[in-house]
């Protein structure tokens, strides 16, 4: 039996706001905190959790970006003569993304989502390689980089696969007792409350069965391994959408052409604007500003949340709504869904949490890049631990 093992599980969306009244792992890690988030989704979240360092430093940020030059989605371009009623179906794009994806060779997340075929030959998509995988990150390297430097043995979900199928090989690598560390990313509480929303009886229902799962993993691993130490951890919480913003129409009503004056990317909660001239600006801003749904975010607040990048690559006027408005039609979706975060980190919903059986956290880990810091500790700690008890045992 190895003395050491530290298991990190990351519950994608699981927010301080849902389960701050809910008794979740309160026997099993019952230490819990509430973090800070980062300004983004989670395409800036989780390169963030694994890198420990913020979006302005890793730059993963948002996918979809302005560079025609750049850009690998020329060859769809011949689909934009299909009718909107067959490009804008889901089924169709998620086929069609599966297409796309192994075409071009992406290693990381990719959804083609809702962008117009009319205009997909001028952007880009930012996340070419995956983060929860070594070489993953965009600047900079993440921890499954550490462990392989430090040849520390890990179990580190496999990103193309369903929680389902991810779990039983979590449990399967822990049996073997041959790991020093374990990552196992869970994206399914994500897609439930983007379908039913914060307040749906299923969302207890859906922790109640990671408990399960939960419990199930710490009893394999107490049988292979004398300290088994938890975390368990969000990167973002999630907002009810009770309002709806067609910011697209209040653009695409002033006297600019998409692709001549301007380029834009509708996220779900924000729109980035690039510019290519003066008047265009000023029009844009204007509108912008009459719009009392969001506001623009300044320079400063950028830099404030160390989201800012001098190049402009991610846009160079960020438009963010306030928390429970959803842009749509957006390029992420024809239609409204029932729940969205990607709001400001400072919104109630935005928190994130961690919980462990440990006594103590130290204080300085306060938000979620700071779980790299525990990471880091933690496989250093069994690496040394495993390492001796296999000397001592020889």
């Amino acid at each position: 039996m190895k003395p050491v093992l530290p298991l990190f599980i990351m519950l994608d969306a699981c927010g301080w706001e849902i389960v701050k009244n809910d008794p979740f792992l309160k026997s099993l890690a019952p230490n819990r905190r509430k973090l800070n988030s980062v300004f983004g989704y989670s395409s800036a979240c989780v390169p963030s959790i694994v890198s420990g360092h913020w979006p302005e430093e890793h730059r993963n940020w948002s996918y979809f970006v302005y560079d025609p030059k750049n850009s690998p989605f020329k060859f769809l371009r011949p689909l934009r003569w299909l009718p909107k009623a067959l490009t804008s179906r889901r089924i169709f794009r998620r086929w069609l993304t599966k297409f796309v994806r192994s075409k071009i060779g992406f290693k990381g997340y990719f959804d083609l989502y809702n962008i117009p075929f009319e205009h997909i030959a001028q952007y880009d998509f930012s996340e070419k390689k995956s983060p929860l995988k070594p070489g993953g990150m965009n600047r900079g390297d993440n921890i499954f980089d550490f462990l392989e430097s430090k040849n520390i043995n890990y179990f580190s979900s496999n990103p193309d696969l369903q929680e389902d199928k991810n779990f039983p090989q979590l449990i399967s690598a822990i049996e073997k007792g041959s790991i020093d560390f374990a990552f196992s990313y869970w994206p399914g509480l994500d897609g439930l409350l983007h379908n039913v929303g914060n307040q749906s009886p299923e969302v207890p229902a859906k922790l109640r069965d990671y408990e399960k799962w939960i419990a199930q993993v710490m009893q394999a691993a107490k049988g292979h391994y004398e300290d088994v130490r938890l975390y368990v951890f969000s990167d973002h919480g999630m907002a009810n959408c009770d309002e709806l913003l067609d910011l697209k129409s209040v653009i695409e009503a002033l006297p600019l052409k998409m692709g001549t004056d301007y380029a834009v990317v509708y996220d779900s909660t924000m729109a980035r604007f690039w510019f290519f001239n003066a008047l265009a600006r000023t029009l844009v801003h204007e509108a912008l500003n009459k719009v009392p749904e969001g506001r623009i975010i300044s320079d400063a607040e950028l830099k404030e949340l160390r989201a800012f990048f001098p190049d402009r690559y991610f846009g160079e006027t960020i438009f963010l709504v306030r928390e429970g408005v959803l842009i749509v039609p957006s390029h992420m979706g024809e239609r409204p869904i029932r729940a969205m975060h990607g709001y400001h980190p400072s919104e109630k919903h935005s928190f994130a949490t961690l919980f462990t059986n440990r006594p103590e956290l130290p204080d300085e880990i306060v938000a979620i890049p700071d779980i790299h810091t525990l990471m880091v500790s933690e496989a250093q700690n069994a690496k040394t631990a495993n390492s001796r008890s296999v000397v001592l045992v020889a």
